[in-house]
């Protein structure tokens, strides 16, 4: 994502009013949970259309649904594995998850939804 991706998104969370606690909630596997309750042991799936495909830059725009703490969007993710993005293509209904350990930017796996 770039940096002013990154600062629009910060605004828009800023603009619409979001409570300290669920802004300051980065990791989007856990956006399908209210923000009250411990995460799970296993990461969530979040649901999104595939956008765009950045083979060489290894990047991956999806369009998710709104979710308890953000509003529906398109974001840019990377993925650890260059050869997931071998396997999609734009258009696909998919199921991902996210790593927390980067703030749910990294998708480390997914599934195709239907």
């Amino acid at each position: 994502m770039s940096r002013h991706s990154y600062s629009l998104l910060i605004l828009a969370l800023a603009v619409a009013g979001f409570s300290t606690q669920v802004s300051a909630q980065t990791d989007h596997s856990a956006h399908t949970m209210p923000a009250a309750k411990p995460a799970a042991s296993s990461a969530a799936m979040e649901e999104g259309i595939v956008k765009k495909i950045d083979k060489a830059g290894r990047k991956l725009a999806i369009a998710h649904a709104a979710q308890p703490s953000m509003p529906a969007m398109t974001m840019v993710y990377s993925v650890k594995d260059a050869a997931l993005l071998d396997k999609l293509q734009v258009g696909q209904k998919i199921r991902f998850v996210t790593d927390p350990a980067d703030g749910g930017m990294t998708v480390l796996r997914f599934e195709v939804a239907k």
